[in-house]
């Protein structure tokens, strides 16, 4: 059975910093390529970041470059979404995908993120 498992998400003050985690289970996790997507009330979902299968190039949309780092750790199944400097746009749920160039299948329940004071 296909498993995306966020966690990490809270209440963050602005300035702060929150380490999204995402484990998977039921797949071949090293094969696939990873995202963080995040929604905000009465929004689109947003593409966060991106992350290849072999953790070799990532990508970030415009608004959390330089704030945001994705990284994956083979070994525990699990990808990371850093996120440093928060601002209470970046207030939403936050999912994590697994797929390829084909599709992104498996999604995870998300996990709510909220910056405010």
């Amino acid at each position: 059975q296909v498993q995306l498992v966020e966690s990490g998400g809270g209440l963050v003050q602005p300035g702060g910093s929150l380490n999204l985690s995402c484990a998977a289970s039921g797949f071949y996790f090293s094969r696939y390529a990873m995202k963080w997507y995040r929604q905000a009330p009465g929004k689109e979902r947003e593409l966060v970041a991106t992350i290849s299968s072999d953790g070799g190039s990532t990508n970030y949309a415009d608004s959390v470059k330089g704030r945001f780092t994705i990284s994956r750790a083979t070994a525990k199944n699990t990808m990371y979404l850093q996120m440093n400097s928060l601002k209470p746009e970046d207030t939403a749920v936050y999912y994590c995908a697994a797929g390829s160039a084909s599709g992104y299948p498996y999604w995870g329940q998300g996990t709510q993120v909220t910056v405010s004071s």
